[in-house]
């Protein structure tokens, strides 16, 4: 560290520049893509371009320090202290900081290069949107992600770190998987090769960071791997990894390593998860369902807002995690489902255990900050109190017998094993009650644990009390009752005494050398010190350093036990994230009435009286109840859902699927009985609007989200569809609804609901044996139209357009033109149009297409390997190209 400041002033600039200056100037060449927090004192200060980008974000008084070739060098700066806050502002308009700190002290300056030596400086630390860890920068409920996209011989593959909690995980991706898997993850940074083309939606992305491709080399990255993950210390294998896999974790752990200097943060070994394993979500699913936020962007009146009732961060990033990746695994869907069982059991211990979990702490955070140098005495508190609560929360557990339940498999978690208790009490012996922040702020330690901390506290505290019992000792030994031990900021500590008593200091006592020493003649007094005073001065005086030095010692003991004990804390982390998440699912079913769902492997999809969970909520909020439904969906069959707007059709679509997801996540579902077959994707298409920076119009974007649709659902997925086809003409419109049912009933042969406006679809229902109408029920009475948002068997005999355009205030006279022109043209209406569509063949899945046949030249072209060819071969085949253009 330290080769940036070394480079001559002529190799950088002009020697119009300062040493300071020229010392920035060889860090900031070093760190380009950065603003640089250039430390001076009690500030940072930035300089040039940089002082000019932040002065602006930062709302600073823009400066100037010196000359560059003629120009005033622009410079502004910020309170060393107060940083943090300056550097999230920074950090959320798409920057990287370097904090460039001093790494030797003035007096070793001195002794290196002389009096007038410049202080060296260097980066010790780039802070970037993926490697945050200050709790005042993150939000304690989410997931700080930062991900590497890998790629090798035709694979991809994403590793994630989150360094402010120690998760890592790696996922395996199809190519056509890429994208969904991004956005649905949401990093907040994501490095990849800086040759790589990217998709549209994630190039111009601001959480890109592009590193050079020799970085991605796997060859490279598996030795740095089997480095890291040394045979025996680990239970992770680098070497069962594909080449993919490898790069993208060689590449985070690299630019982790970069980004911290050398300093290593506690992450548990990577976990594979397979994509086969959870649901699958696309990100318009993900919009659309408003599973995180609503379609403005805000996470109230989203799904999760809803459902989270966890007490920690940890739990709720946990319950994050969940609702985002439902699993498809029975076993562990049923795991989850029989501890709420078991917890219901036992209602009177759901609110003890919630209450100790509100007083629990974030284990995982603080253990990632102490990790990264950056921690601490409280969160050295934090692993003390979690471990306490951690062991009242298991006794709980044991004195009701859960531990009989599935329950056992978390609680056995919160096991604190001897090692870790030991620590525990160690931590009990030494840290106050409730500790400082810093460890610089010194007063952690307890009055006890330590007589040499204890006894430069007294001095320091009861300093007066010592010089009062060394004066009097003075007054005996000298018999001079004015004599007086006091202190100036000149002389420090002196004993002083009036002129005329002053001979009684100066005289011997017998053989030994007199104590006291002169130091100063006043006009009516003299003053001496001692030897013992001038000792206890500089005890007194240096007693906060001593005292400070000894408290960091003990902390940094306390954090290095902390670290290698950091895997056993980490099981207790998770215990208490899953108890969390546990608790809060029991009492959202208990408070909401939600019922257990039956899982099954076969393609069931019956939901007996289903709500909306986000709705019902809402209209509870206003004293109104929820309208239950029915769907049953028998093993591959659609309902196709008619009704006029403002019925509830995208509720109902919404809310089903919504259901699907909560039964597969572990929870139970607002419904009165429900048994659900795996769905392994959802796909939803409720809604449109334009992305006018794509260019798409609502249309675009419908077709777009609809082809994904269509080639990414199985017989085992769950697909809503609302209103396809609707933004285009008429005709065109219904020709495309009409292409897609049927493509959906006989190619796909999945679960499907599909609402829409377009009536004539309904005569499909003849011709699919799986297709069942139905429609919103609708009450008309004295010309108003009431509607009862329940689904019933059949199909809607109007659209009631008209009625919701009165209800949204469209003016009288515009209303009654409108119902004129719809009678003339509903007079005008004749059944042509529907024999043609009864006419029309059904859809063939393997008819021909517009796409034009492939000519045998194409077909030569796909058999050749130029790799691997000879020369003769490669003739032949040319030979053979030239015969088959001749034939055509």
């Amino acid at each position: 560290m330290g080769s940036a400041v070394q480079k001559e002033t002529s190799d950088i600039t002009p020697p119009i520049h300062t040493p300071m200056m020229v010392q920035y100037l060889a860090v900031k060449e070093d760190h380009p893509d950065c603003l640089l927090f250039y430390r001076m004192g009690d500030f940072y200060e930035m300089f040039f371009d940089d002082a000019v980008v932040a002065s602006a974000i930062l709302d600073l008084t823009l400066t100037r320090r010196g000359k560059a070739q003629g120009e005033d060098i622009p410079m502004c700066g910020v309170p060393f202290h107060a940083c943090e806050n300056y550097i999230a502002r920074l950090i959320r308009a798409g920057h990287k900081v370097a904090i460039c700190e001093q790494i030797e002290t003035p007096e070793e300056a001195k002794k290196r290069g002389g009096h007038k030596a410049l202080v060296q400086r260097d980066v010790i630390r780039i802070i970037t949107p993926g490697t945050l860890v200050e709790d005042n920068l993150l939000d304690t409920r989410s997931n700080n992600f930062l991900a590497a996209l890998g790629y090798a011989g035709g694979e991809y593959a994403l590793a994630i770190a989150d360094i402010s909690t120690g998760a890592f995980e790696l996922r395996p991706l199809a190519v056509e998987n890429v994208s969904r898997a991004i956005q649905n993850l949401g990093p907040s940074e994501l490095i990849c090769p800086a040759s790589m083309k990217l998709p549209v939606e994630l190039e111009a992305s601001s959480i890109i960071t592009r590193r050079p491709d020799s970085e991605f080399d796997v060859r490279q990255a598996l030795t740095g791997l089997r480095s890291t993950y040394d045979e025996g210390t680990s239970a992770f294998d680098p070497d069962q990894l594909n080449r993919a896999e490898t790069s993208a974790i060689a590449v985070i752990l690299s630019y982790i390593n970069d980004t911290q200097k050398g300093a290593t943060p506690h992450l548990l070994p990577p976990r594979r998860i397979e994509s086969s394993s959870v649901m699958e979500i696309d990100p318009s699913t993900l919009r659309s369902l408003e599973l995180l936020r609503t379609q403005n962007g805000e996470r109230k009146g989203s799904l999760l807002s809803c459902l989270d009732m966890t007490l920690t961060g940890a739990g709720a990033r946990m319950l994050t995690r969940r609702l985002l990746t439902p699993s498809c695994n029975l076993d562990i869907i049923t795991t989850r489902h029989n501890q709420i069982d078991a917890l219901l059991t036992v209602p009177h211990l759901i609110e003890k255990i919630r209450n100790l979990l509100k007083s629990t702490p974030d284990i995982e955070r603080s253990l990632a900050r102490l990790s990264l140098q950056r921690g601490g005495p409280r969160d050295l508190a934090n692993l003390r109190d979690a471990m306490a609560g951690a062991t009242t929360l298991l006794a709980l557990y044991y004195d009701s017998a859960l531990m009989a339940s599935d329950l056992a498999i978390c609680a056995s978690k919160l096991q604190v094993p001897p090692d870790l208790e030991n620590f525990r009490q160690t931590l009990e012996n030494i840290l106050v009650e409730t500790p400082p922040l810093l460890s610089r702020d010194g007063g952690f330690v307890r009055s006890g644990y330590s007589s040499d901390l204890d006894r430069y506290r007294n001095l320091k505290s009861e300093a007066h009390g010592h010089i009062a019992t060394l004066q009097q000792k003075y007054v005996q030994l000298t018999g001079v009752e004015t004599l007086k031990i006091t202190h100036n900021n000149i002389l420090g500590y002196f004993i002083e005494v009036t002129a005329k008593r002053a001979d009684a200091l100066l005289v011997k006592d017998g053989e030994n050398e007199n104590p006291f020493i002169h130091r100063q003649t006043m006009a009516n007094a003299m003053r001496f010190t001692t030897p013992e005073l001038s000792k206890l001065e500089r005890e007194i005086t240096d007693a906060a350093g001593e005292a400070l030095k000894i408290e960091e010692t003990i902390f940094s003991e306390c954090v290095a036990r902390a670290l290698v004990l950091a895997g056993a804390l980490s099981v207790i982390a998770e215990g208490l994230a899953e108890i969390d998440v546990i608790a809060a699912t029991t009492t959202l079913a208990i408070e909401r009435k939600y019922t257990r769902p039956t899982l099954t492997t076969s393609y069931d999809f019956s939901i007996t009286k289903g709500r909306h969970p986000v709705v019902e909520q809402s209209l509870k909020a206003d004293y109104k109840e929820f309208t239950p439904n029915n769907c049953a969906l028998d093993p591959h069959a659609i309902w196709l859902l008619t009704g006029p707007n403002m019925a509830g059709k995208s509720t109902f679509l919404r809310q089903n699927a919504l259901l699907a997801i909560m039964a597969q996540a572990g929870f139970f579902i607002p419904a009165e009985a429900a048994t659900i077959g795996i769905v392994d994707k959802v796909f939803s298409r409720v809604g449109a609007s334009d992305d006018l920076a794509k260019g798409q119009s609502t249309f675009m974007m419908e077709m777009t989200e609809t082809a994904a649709i269509l080639s990414g659902a199985t017989e085992h997925s769950l697909v809503i569809l609302d209103e396809v086809g609707r933004g285009t003409s008429t005709f065109d419109g219904l020709s495309i609804a009409w292409a897609t049912l049927e493509y959906i009933h006989e190619k796909i042969g999945c679960r499907a609901l599909f609402a829409t406006h377009y009536h004539e679809l309904t005569a499909l229902q003849k011709r699919l044996e799986r297709l069942g109408c139905y429609t919103m029920e609708i009450k008309e009475w004295q010309a108003e139209v009431i509607f009862l948002h329940s689904v019933k068997s059949g199909t809607a005999d109007k659209s009631y357009g008209i009625h919701v355009a009165k209800l949204a205030g469209l003016p009288s006279s515009v209303l009654a033109r409108a119902e004129n022109v719809l009678s003339q043209l509903e007079n005008q209406k004749s059944d042509v149009q529907a024999r043609v569509l009864d006419s029309l063949p059904l859809f063939e899945i393997n008819q021909a297409s517009s796409r034009p046949k492939e000519s045998e030249s194409d077909l030569l072209l796909k058999q050749i390997n130029p790799d691997s060819m000879s020369p003769r071969e490669a003739l032949e085949a040319l030979y053979r190209l030239k015969d088959a253009a001749q034939s055509k």
